[in-house]
């Protein structure tokens, strides 16, 4: 089937959003849940249309009370460039927003109060998603920046520092400006849960990055860099010298005369199907 004709299946609502959009009507709410709504679900279509032209696999994309996921099947291994432009296309949306209210506003057909309305609710949803904090496209842009210096799992666990610093900067800006503010809490408390489920399950990202290389997703691996490490260094600790977009052999010298070589699938086959996580270089070969 056409990936553009099943895209409209991977479409949920949560039950809590439901709930809460109820509620906003039933209190003479109507539009702010309503634009509320348009704005969330096109920041989200622009992530999924964008995923979807560069062949990404697409589980659900879920409509939440302070916003929305696209889970995707995917985990590190896809070019820089295309995490960029699946991430931006969120944020660009908004600008697109901005455009057609401004057009119908300039056409006598938004009164002023609405358009004023649409307009406030479109920057701000924009601006929160903006923040350096994971999982907002803020965090994500982040995340790109330390990939692209760091290995994977150094660049991982430096956008969720990053991400905690943001986070408790923002907890305190709140607290002195905005103390009062419901909605702001509500927001920060869902990224206090998200930030630290992520945290938990950092160890499980890696894995995942891990297997999508060993199952043969290759293809986007441009460029095959050799490292060299001591022959005591245990095969867990290998793979934490892993940069997304490069191959890698591993060079060890076991003595001054005698040097071994190990590529990639050799160590990933050791790890997952020979299961010698704990294992060193030198024992690997013996």
């Amino acid at each position: 089937m056409n990936k553009w004709l099943i895209l409209p299946s991977k479409i949920s609502v949560h039950p809590l959003y439901l709930l809460i959009a109820c509620i906003g009507i039933m209190t003479a709410n109507f539009w702010s849940v309503l634009f509320v709504s348009i704005i969330i679900f096109c920041h989200e279509l622009g992530h999924a249309i964008a995923a979807t032209s560069f062949n990404w696999r697409i589980n659900k994309i879920t409509l939440l009370p302070f916003g929305g996921v696209v889970d995707l099947d995917e985990h590190g291994n896809r070019p820089t460039y295309e995490e960029f432009i699946v991430t931006i296309s969120g944020p660009i949306q908004h600008l697109t927003l901005y455009i057609i209210a401004n057009f119908l506003f300039q056409m006598n057909l938004m009164p002023e109060n609405l358009y004023t309305l649409f307009i406030n609710y479109n920057l701000s949803i924009l601006c929160f998603n903006l923040l350096p904090i994971w999982p907002l496209d803020g965090g994500k842009l982040i995340y790109q920046l330390f990939s692209l210096i760091f290995p994977f799992v150094r660049a991982h666990i430096y956008s969720l520092y990053s991400s905690f610093v943001f986070l408790l900067l923002s907890s305190l800006l709140t607290i002195i400006i905005q103390p009062m503010n419901i909605t702001i809490w509500v927001c920060l408390l869902f990224l206090i849960v998200s930030l630290w489920g992520e945290w938990k399950n950092r160890h499980f990202v890696v894995i995942r990055f891990l297997m999508e290389r060993f199952y043969g997703n290759e293809q986007y691996i441009q460029k095959i860099k050799s490292i060299s490490l001591n022959k005591e260094t245990k095969l867990f600790q290998v793979f934490s010298n892993f940069q997304k977009g490069y191959k890698y052999n591993v060079v060890f010298s076991l003595d001054k005369k005698n040097q071994q070589m190990l590529d990639e699938n050799e160590l990933l086959h050791a790890y997952f199907t020979e299961k010698k996580a704990t294992y060193s270089l030198e024992e690997l070969i013996s």
